[in-house]
């Protein structure tokens, strides 16, 4: 392998690549926070901007459709340029974009700012983990770091609608935009003197066409499934933009496949070891956003909690899945990896299964203690399965490799919003119609259908009797929606776990420790 200067010196020693470590997770975490930060802020800007349904949907997604689209784009890129280029590029463009999402003065401008936000997340991720996969070159450490690198990620996730409901109480709701300032200075000042620089001497040739081909493939689909999941009569969009996606994404893979320097070199996906760790990773992000979502709903539709105290309260279900991560190096000792992974698919499915249990006599705490298990054996999996896929392919291709672990959990979340979302929407539905009190008009009925909010709209409009039947109806109907979900993700981890025992023994050896051949 030829690579700079910056990396043929001898491996780094002592605290220097540790306090590298720490720059490289500030803007991890920062990615993770800044998906979810909005959330709280959504009604405020919404009334100050005066942002339509549709331009709410955008004002939320496009930060993560322009992730899912360039981030296997910014990964072959920084394999071209630089690594450490690409970050300080991408953190500078993405504190900028932050400065003008929080003075944003309309709609179109705030929707602008995301999306410049998302192509700026999507050259951090793949550049700090591949930056770390160059730094730490004992497999120990190199263990070590990833699996904080993945806390960062749900440690940032879990802390952003906290920390979002904590600026909305003293600040207006541009100051959740202003988390990225503080980080991006740290990370420019000290990223030049901390971080070395690694690519290739003979850079590889960017296919501007397979770029666009990509883009064409991924965002049409991620839009399909986010426009089936608001479940309003949108079913023939989607259904367009899906068969476009499709289209375009069979475009591409056939282009990968024909190139000598492919964008994204899918003969990895020969490999079954490769394969399933990329599908276990989609898989258990989608049951994990799926949860999320209806968790969240629950403690704020049906338990009335505020959004802050819905955060609150969701918060140890990211602070577990960190825990999980973080301990993973340690527990791998006592362990093998493989065990670790089934054994954490398991406790996951146990925490999926309290939350088919869960009724409203059981308040906030069974639903947080569910989600938190599954969080916690959720760790493992990411911990480990993220070094698999790095140490899959050679440390020129890291970057690569980095963005397609990333696409799969970016896609993942989406699925779980679209696909989970809509199940529990289904079922809601179906359940509260057969429950409606007598004497509600069309337009009413309609409404309580579609949300618990909009059940709790319409009751506030009747007599104390079938105003308590109405909220009772629509809350029992969206437990029934969230026991579901919960099924759907108990088998789910069943499965995974069942596939990862059957393959890592026919593999003969662990999982964190067995390369993907790119042949």
């Amino acid at each position: 392998m030829t690579v700079t200067a910056a990396v043929t010196s001898p491996t780094q020693t002592g605290a220097r690549p540790w306090w590298a470590l720490a720059v490289l997770a500030l803007p991890t975490l920062l990615v993770a926070l800044d998906a979810n930060v909005l959330l709280l802020a959504l009604p405020k800007l919404t009334a100050d901007l005066g942002a339509s349904n549709v331009q709410q949907l955008w004002i939320t997604d496009a930060y993560g459709f322009m992730v899912a689209g360039l981030v296997i784009t910014m990964g072959t890129l920084g394999d071209r340029i630089g690594r450490r280029r690409l970050l300080m590029i991408g953190m500078a463009v993405f504190a900028l974009a932050s400065l003008a999402c929080a003075w944003a003065t309309d709609p179109i401008m705030l929707i602008v700012a995301r999306a410049v936000q998302g192509m700026a997340g999507a050259t951090l991720m793949p550049s700090t983990l591949a930056l770390i996969s160059n730094i730490f070159r004992d497999d120990r450490q190199r263990g070590k770091a990833i699996s904080i690198w993945a806390t960062c990620t749900f440690t940032g996730a879990a802390l952003g609608p906290v920390l979002g409901g904590l600026l909305l109480v003293p600040f207006w709701w541009g100051a959740v935009f202003l988390l990225a300032i503080p980080v991006a200075a740290v990370v420019l000042i000290a990223g030049p003197v901390l971080l070395p620089e690694f690519r290739p001497e003979k850079a590889r040739r960017l296919d501007i066409t397979s770029v666009v081909l990509s883009l064409l493939g991924i965002l049409p689909v991620v839009f399909a499934v986010k426009v089936l999941s608001l479940g309003n009569g949108s079913a023939l969009s989607a259904g367009v933009a899906l068969i476009v996606g499709l289209v375009f994404g069979t475009l591409f893979v056939r282009r990968q496949l024909r190139v000598d320097d492919p964008l994204l070199d899918l003969r990895l996906f020969a490999n079954s070891s490769f394969t399933l760790i990329l599908s276990a990773l989609a898989l258990a992000g989608m049951v994990l956003a799926g949860t999320a979502l209806t968790v969240t709903q629950l403690l704020q539709t049906v338990l009335g909690y505020s959004p802050l105290a819905s955060a609150v309260w969701f918060m140890p279900m990211g602070l577990f899945m960190a825990v999980g991560t973080m301990s993973t190096p340690a527990l791998t000792r006592v362990i093998t990896p493989r065990t670790a992974i089934i054994g954490g698919m398991f406790l996951s499915a146990i925490g999926a299964a309290v939350l088919i249990l869960v009724d409203d006599g059981h308040g906030a705490w069974a639903s947080v203690l569910g989600a938190a298990v599954v969080g916690l054996g959720a760790g493992p999996l990411f911990a480990l399965g993220t070094g698999l896929v790095v140490d899959s392919v050679p440390p020129e291709r890291a970057g690569s490799a980095a963005s397609m672990a990333e696409t799969a959990n970016y896609l993942g979340g989406a699925l779980g919003l679209a696909v989970l979302g809509t199940v529990s929407s289904a079922v809601y539905s179906h359940r509260v119609s057969d429950a409606l009190p007598t004497g509600l008009g069309g337009a009413a009925t309609e409404r309580a259908q579609e949300t618990v909010a909009g059940a709790a709209a319409e009751a506030s409009h009747l007599g104390s009797d079938a105003s308590a039947a109405l909220l009772q109806a629509a809350h029992s109907a969206f437990l029934n929606g969230l026991n579901v979900v919960a099924v759907i993700s108990t088998a789910v981890f069943v499965l995974l776990a069942v596939l990862a025992g059957v393959h890592f023994q026919r593999a003969g050896r662990p999982a964190a420790t067995e390369p993907v051949s790119s042949d």
